[in-house]
């Protein structure tokens, strides 16, 4: 089965133009022109528009007028949050606001002297969220497929700051990112997963979202489950007046027992903490793939349609 490919959605030239345009023309101006565009994505990105539509109509349970509005909002968040990633990323952090819900506890596990994984998804921002980390960011390490990081996020640091986080590459023909996983939280560093995308079919776990069973990679709820460190769900929403909330849930401690494996109980905890998520910002969803079909049941043009997955900017 052909699976998402770990690639960024977007062309180099799309990226370019906004940068460009933030620097000498301003937010608000990149906020105008694409609120012109918008619409373009409709035809034009019919793999992406496909599963929007069936996120709206058969998840959400949303009528055609309101799932047309549902995709005008999605395609327009998802280029406000790219454009608010490169504003950032180029010292305009000060145009925002930022607000924290359970920071205090989230710090307390960051200074407790141990390890910390961080599971998120592609919903909202959550790399928008690393800069206000201030020291804490030196020590976070992102896993990310390997695809995943090379064109547009190189040229996207090129354009903008440095990056405070380090990036451990996943690459399917070897295990050595396990093993920098193993040693970052050994050095009572933070290691940081997305858990609702795979590439491997035969390492997953089925869990509940949104009233409907999905496929989710196994790898980051086995590590988790046995690394026996705290574990929190970390999710950056945009919300109006170019605000970002920042939720972090601090999942209780699993163990396995004659019933459950502990990363399926895990695994609960987190589908649990997405779907609030999700009921809060239905239009921040990213998944520009299948989501909801079984592994191993997917049509040709499924399969087609997560080559094109977009990463959660």
């Amino acid at each position: 089965m052909s699976t998402w490919k770990g690639k960024t959605r977007g062309g180099t030239f799309g990226y370019l133009f906004f940068i460009y345009l933030i620097k000498y023309l301003g937010i608000t101006a990149a906020y105008i022109f694409l609120s012109l565009v918008v619409l373009y994505f409709i035809p034009f990105a019919p793999k992406a528009t496909k599963s929007t539509w069936f996120y709206a109509r058969h998840i959400l349970k949303y009528n055609r007028i309101r799932s047309v509005g549902m995709l005008l909002r999605n395609y327009y968040r998802l280029g406000q949050i790219l454009i608010d990633k490169v504003a950032i990323g180029n010292g305009k952090a000060d145009r925002y606001r930022f607000e924290f819900e359970r920071y205090p506890e989230f710090l307390r596990l960051l200074d407790s002297e141990q390890g910390v994984i961080m599971i998120g998804a592609h919903v909202g921002n959550w790399e928008i969220g690393v800069p206000f980390f201030d020291d804490y960011g030196k020590k976070i390490n992102i896993v990310m497929y390997d695809a995943e990081h090379r064109k547009i996020k190189e040229m996207l640091e090129k354009n903008g700051r440095e990056k405070e986080y380090k990036i451990i590459p996943v690459n399917e023909d070897n295990l050595t990112h396990v093993f920098r996983i193993t040693e970052a939280l050994n050095k009572k560093e933070y290691v940081c997963f997305q858990g609702d995308r795979y590439l491997n079919k035969e390492k997953l776990l089925t869990g509940r979202l949104l009233g409907r069973e999905a496929p989710f990679p196994a790898g980051p709820f086995l590590l988790a489950s046995r690394m026996k460190v705290p574990v929190v769900f970390y999710f950056a929403m945009r919300e109006s007046g170019r605000t970002y909330r920042f939720h972090f849930i601090v999942a209780e401690p699993v163990v396995r027992n004659k019933d459950k494996k502990a990363e399926t109980a895990l695994l609960e905890q987190y589908t649990v903490a997405l779907e609030q998520i999700l009921k809060r910002y239905p239009e921040q969803w990213f998944n520009y793939y299948p989501f909801w079909e079984p592994a191993g049941k997917q049509s040709p043009d499924s399969k087609e349609r997560q080559k094109d997955a977009t990463e959660q900017i």
